[in-house]
């Protein structure tokens, strides 16, 4: 199990703080629009963020991106 936790870490910190934040936000159920909102950028930066994450994680589908996320104790 800490393994498991260990690799998720590291696909997270590859991530810039900006692209965690936007992780947190899909976690958490919200939009590209009101991500962009709470962050205070446009819902296509949001995208480019998420594409970016997505990319840097190897995660092929949100919904891994946010599997990695949680293993990794960055969201509950």
């Amino acid at each position: 199990m800490r393994l498991r936790e260990a690799r998720a870490r590291s696909r997270v910190q590859k991530l810039t703080r900006r692209e965690r934040e936007v992780l947190t936000g899909v976690a958490a159920g919200l939009s590209n629009r009101l991500i962009g909102e709470k962050l205070s950028i446009s819902p296509r930066t949001v995208e480019i963020h998420r594409a970016n994450m997505l990319n840097k994680m190897g995660a092929n589908h949100t919904s891994e991106a946010i599997r990695i996320a949680i293993e990794a104790s960055l969201v509950a």
